[in-house]
Order: structure tokens, then C-alpha cells, then sequence
């Protein structure tokens, strides 16, 4: 048997509830670079061995971040009207106020 929490208000979802799934994907982009003749005259095999002398001499192994997250949520009815109206939260941000302190 499945259990299914939303993961938007923590709310137990039957197995003949209805619910939804959000499936997200964060990607960097970039237009492709054109190829120069500057390119083509650096010595790329030096600036390879320089970075990885550089990751052998670190103290502690260079962070490496994945391209690309995919991610996956499952959310009630509720909590899905409320993303699909405001799907980055700004209108929740707006309504919180900090001291300055």
C-alpha cells in the first residue's frame, strides 16, 4: 500500500483521494558560444593540469555542483490552488515583516 503526504501542508492522502504532482527542473542556460580563432590557440591541455594540480593541493575536495535538479512534490488539492496561484511564493515573502535588527 502507498502513503502519499503532501508535502505542502503534511496532510495524510488517501489512496482514493485526489492529489497532484508538481515536477520541477532548475537548469542553467546559455546561448552556445561562438568558436574564435583566440580559442583555438590556448593551450587547453595546460589550463587542465593546472586545475587539477590545484584540486590535489586543496585542503578539502572542490564542491561540484550537478548541472541540472530535477524535483518532485506531491501536493492536496488545497495546497495545489495555492502553488498554481503563487508558484515562487512571493506573495508569501511580501506579507512577512522583520526588524530590523
Amino acid at each position: 500500500m502507498l502513503h502519499v503526504t503532501c508535502d505542502g501542508c503534511g496532510k495524510q492522502i488517501g489512496q482514493t483521494d485526489e492529489h497532484h504532482v508538481v515536477k520541477i527542473e532548475v537548469f542553467a542556460t546559455r546561448e552556445p558560444l561562438a568558436l574564435t580563432d583566440d580559442d583555438l590557440d590556448q593551450d587547453h591541455l595546460e589550463a587542465v593540469a593546472e586545475l587539477l594540480c590545484r584540486a590535489e593541493q586543496a585542503d578539502e575536495p572542490l564542491p561540484l555542483e550537478p548541472r541540472s535538479i530535477q524535483l518532485r512534490y506531491d501536493l492536496c488539492c488545497s495546497c495545489r490552488k495555492r502553488y498554481v496561484s503563487d508558484p515562487l511564493g512571493r506573495e508569501v515573502s511580501s506579507k512577512l515583516h522583520f526588524s530590523p535588527n
